[in-house]
């Protein structure tokens, strides 16, 4: 099984946990926390995703950094789960799952969002407030500036891209005069 869905997995079973017996978005908060304590830290990577490293050495070691850091019960045991099961390699992708699944839950998505010129805010927020009526979730709005566009705009959300620029409706143009 990849690690991309082992993550899923593990990331689903957390969220579950999570709704009933803490907060999610703080779970969430101490995973991330604990994600950024080991990729800052060299060592503390490569003992904890080395398959050289024994098992119980890499269980001690998260059972010690839980106990400084005090995360809630169901982190703590996904943490000491994925120590004793040799998985700590699937953290950055058990955060971004997580991440995934608690905006879903939420009910919330992310519009990506790149103009040729920056937007006003008035504009940026009928946008933000169109997608919302469209998708019937809160949107999360992040955007981007591409002079390349020349005009209009394009639109990611999750793994669909509305290209609505004048560069793509020039290629458009273009097809069509060469077919």
């Amino acid at each position: 099984m990849s690690n991309r869905s082992s993550a899923a997995r593990y990331a689903r079973a957390l969220l579950d946990v999570s709704r009933v017996e803490a907060d999610p978005e703080v779970a969430e908060q101490e995973l991330a926390g604990f994600v950024s304590l080991v990729g800052s830290n060299e060592t503390l990577a490569r003992v904890l995703t080395s398959p050289g490293v024994p098992v119980p050495r890499k269980s001690a070691l998260v059972a010690e950094l839980v106990g400084r850091l005090r995360p809630s019960r169901p982190v703590a045991r996904i943490l000491a789960l994925l120590a004793e099961r040799d998985r700590l390699v699937l953290l950055p992708d058990l955060l971004e799952e997580y991440s995934r699944r608690l905006m879903d839950y939420r009910q919330v998505i992310r519009a990506d969002v790149t103009t040729a010129v920056a937007l006003p805010a008035e504009r940026l927020e009928a946008l933000r407030q169109t997608i919302a009526e469209k998708t019937g979730r809160t949107v999360i709005l992040t955007t981007a500036v591409d002079p390349g566009l020349i005009g209009g705009l394009v639109t990611r959300i999750g793994s669909v891209v509305y290209d609505g620029s004048v560069r793509r409706q020039l290629e458009r143009i273009r097809e069509t005069l060469t077919a």
